[in-house]
């Protein structure tokens, strides 16, 4: 099951503890000090990764600890840091510290964000020694490390999301031009999660269909636009079934625009799809409806070789 929200308890390494040792050297009983500091615990990081589905692995278990740092020794031997953790991400993750409220973004591979510090070590006391305290028996416990429960939400980061209403078409599409394996049905919201695929290196997402009112939280909603603010193109299909194919455009331009402005500004292609269903002329008639409302407007039929080869050409050059 494909997961984009999840929450995580996290904890940084605690600080080893400082020791009381003495120096034994041969004719005294008791030397000089000689109790080591404790080593600082192990921080948490998150790293992200190209792994969209990663999220799922942390379905069954959700706390996280970095390792406690080492106790201070004799002669003055200073304890190892703890091993710090790497929680891995997928790229497009917001994480949010829900203690502090500070937000961290992970947008490129392998980027590694520190999201807590370890404790810091004890002092052994060798540390308090002094021309006044020569035999001092002082030392300090190793500090908690920091601890917090973090909310992590994705959004995808892709580079062409297929948008448009319920069964228009988008699953198919993906499937046709990337080895994906999207769901495809004549119902609507048979795409209940976003899919992904590649189309030689071009990241395409298959979003959950939108329906008039999704900017309110109706149908699928704020989980359909939140993962189309991060893309850097859209392929709008818009079924060759809809009676009024510009009404349908409108529709979910509409909800895009009152979710977020800066979505309806991104590079768009407008696709009607299933065309293998209409006659010619009814055909010819829809893509005049949808030509003023774009600068790209293709047909489309998954069964017909010519225009599928006629879009992937058009969708190489544009992605590069």
């Amino acid at each position: 099951m494909f997961i984009d929200e999840i929450k995580l308890n996290l904890k940084a390494g605690r600080g080893g503890d400082g020791v009381v040792r003495w120096l034994h050297e041969k004719g005294k009983d008791k030397g000089g000090p000689s109790g080591g500091n404790g080593g600082k615990g192990g921080d948490v990081y998150a790293v992200a990764i190209r792994d969209v589905g990663i999220l799922s692995k942390y379905r069954e278990v959700k706390v996280f600890e970095a390792n406690k740092g080492e106790d201070g020794a004799k002669n003055v031997w200073h304890g190892g840091d703890g091993k710090s953790i790497d929680i891995e991400l997928p790229i497009g993750s917001i994480i949010t510290n829900l203690t502090t409220g500070h937000k961290f973004e992970l947008n490129n591979d392998k980027e590694r964000i520190k999201l807590l510090s370890g404790g810091r070590g004890g002092l052994g006391n060798e540390h308090y020694k002094s021309s006044t305290n020569v035999s001092p028996k002082e030392f300090t416990l190793g500090s908690d490390g920091e601890e917090a429960e973090f909310n992590i939400e994705l959004e995808l980061v892709i580079d062409f999301g297929l948008i448009g209403l319920p069964n228009a078409g988008k699953s198919s599409l993906l499937n046709t031009l990337t080895s994906a394996k999207s769901k495809v049905g004549a119902f609507p919201f048979t795409t209940l999660e976003p899919s992904l695929g590649s189309f030689y290196g071009i990241i395409l997402g298959d979003i959950p269909g939108l329906i008039e009112g999704a900017s309110e939280g109706r149908g699928l909603g704020h989980k359909f636009l939140r993962h189309i603010k991060r893309t850097k193109g859209l392929i709008h299909c818009i079924s060759a079934e809809e009676p009024d194919p510009a009404k349908a455009y409108q529709i979910v331009r509409k909800e895009l625009e009152l979710y977020n402005r800066g979505i309806i500004k991104k590079p768009e292609i407008i696709l009607l799809t299933k065309v293998d269903l209409i006659t010619d002329e009814e055909k010819t008639e829809k893509l005049m409806q949808l030509e003023p409302l774009g600068e790209s407007v293709y047909a489309l039929s998954i069964i017909d070789d010519k225009l599928i080869k006629e879009f992937k050409d058009f969708l190489s050059q544009s992605a590069s």
